[in-house]
């Protein structure tokens, strides 16, 4: 079974060059989410599970800890919200601190990007709301950090999404190549 993004979900349009603060970090949030789906698009699970030595990173855990981090920063962070299924067992934290990374090679792919694909809309929703508000970007997380209580902004979520995404899809360039010679931004 391949994995479920299509020719359609990979179609990427490129951040404008000139837009209001928002705008233009939606977009580039928007763009990296594509390439994600791009670096994926057609692979079946075998192939979502493999590594590039002497990394011990898959496709499939990429899909699958990008999901868990905007369910952390958009949820848990920002809304305040308890994290989504399956992030909100906290076992699963006991069996490996990267089980998100460490248990995708296990799942099926549909379920896998249907899992990804939701997060990312339910996050979608949030970003909405925060940017609807009075605050904007200037919106301020429910959740501070665990050690220092300091909070973050929408603006500065948004930011780290955005770079948590461009540092996983270079990985995901790197893994795709080595399993069929597909390369791009």
């Amino acid at each position: 079974m391949t994995s479920q993004p299509s020719d359609a979900a990979s179609a990427r349009t490129d951040p404008p060059y000139t837009a209001d603060e928002a705008t233009m970090l939606r977009a580039f949030l928007d763009y990296h989410r594509t390439t994600l789906r791009r670096k994926t698009a057609g692979l079946t699970r075998e192939q979502l599970a493999v590594t590039h030595p002497p990394s011990t990173l898959t496709l499939a855990g990429l899909v699958k800890h990008l999901a868990f981090v905007e369910d952390w920063w958009l949820g848990e962070v920002l809304a305040g919200v308890p994290a989504s299924p399956p992030f909100d067992d906290e076992s699963i934290w006991e069996i490996s601190p990267d089980w998100e990374m460490d248990s995708a090679v296990e799942d099926d792919p549909a379920e896998l990007f249907g899992l990804w694909e939701r997060i990312v809309a339910t996050g979608d929703g949030r970003i909405d709301a925060a940017l609807d508000s009075p605050t904007g970007l200037d919106t301020v997380a429910v959740r501070g950090n665990d050690k220092t209580g300091e909070t973050a902004t929408l603006r500065w979520i948004l930011l780290h999404l955005i770079e948590e995404y461009a540092r996983h899809n270079g990985h995901a360039d790197l893994i795709r190549e080595s399993i069929d010679g597909a390369t791009g931004e």
